[in-house]
């Protein structure tokens, strides 16, 4: 069974008198341990296809399951238990990170001393433990986005969904975000992220293009655009 299923999935939004097809008839699946990168360009429904596979939002017409289960349905309780999905936003710049990542966990009713323990593991797992005493105000643009992925982690999900990881992060820090993203797929993670660019394509069992509210795809990774992640002057320089 698939961790993650669409079913010929169809989402419109009304603006105004008009109505727009953002997805039309999508169909995807993604397994435990497998990497799918969806890529397209601003505006052609990436986010809205995340929100509809984390259960946040639902189809107009089709279907979205859940190791089986459909989200529409009976998805209550799915989010945050089963499915993660990776919001950038850290809230205010004064709090402290690992008080970031124990806050959800602190509000599902796990102890204290639990909550600090798997904060402190999730931040370990997305490598950036040395940043648990800092305040958010402190953190990088790359060190924002493993943090939040450590709070989704830290509730032991098995499907990631992350939208566009690498935007706003610098071009010599994104190849470690996304060698991240390999690693949980390769530790048995069922991951789904969106990309802007096609540097945010590396490390991917499937990169999956979407245009005119239309999934186009699977076609291997190795098949996608290559564009390097550093500078040739950087690389000439022996950074």
């Amino acid at each position: 069974m698939s961790v993650l299923e669409l079913q010929r999935v169809t989402k419109r939004y009304r603006e105004g008198q008009l109505e727009r097809v953002v997805l039309r008839e999508v169909s995807l699946r993604i397994d435990g341990g497998e990497l799918a990168v969806v890529w397209g360009l601003r505006g052609c429904g990436r986010s809205t296809l995340l929100r509809l596979a984390a259960g946040i939002e639902a189809p107009d017409e089709g279907d979205v399951l859940f190791e089986g289960r459909n989200l529409a349905r009976h998805g209550e309780g799915a989010l945050g238990a089963g499915i993660g999905y990776c919001q950038k936003s850290l809230g205010s710049g004064s709090q402290i990170v690992l008080d970031v990542v124990m806050v959800a966990l602190l509000a599902a009713g796990v102890s204290p001393a639990q909550a600090r323990s798997r904060g402190r593991e999730a931040l370990e797992r997305a490598r950036v433990s040395s940043c648990a005493t800092l305040r958010v105000s402190a953190l990088g643009a790359a060190e924002r986005v493993r943090v939040a992925l450590a709070r989704v982690l830290a509730h032991e999900p098995r499907l990631l969904v992350v939208d566009d990881p690498v935007q706003g992060v610098d071009l010599l820090d994104r190849d470690g975000i996304l060698a991240l993203l390999r690693s949980f797929a390769d530790g048995g993670l069922a991951v789904l992220a969106s990309a802007g660019e096609a540097t945010g394509l590396a490390g991917a069992d499937r990169t999956l293009a979407l245009s005119a509210g239309e999934l186009r795809g699977p076609s291997p990774a190795q098949l996608a655009p290559v564009v390097e992640l550093r500078p040739a002057s950087v690389r000439q320089a022996g950074v």
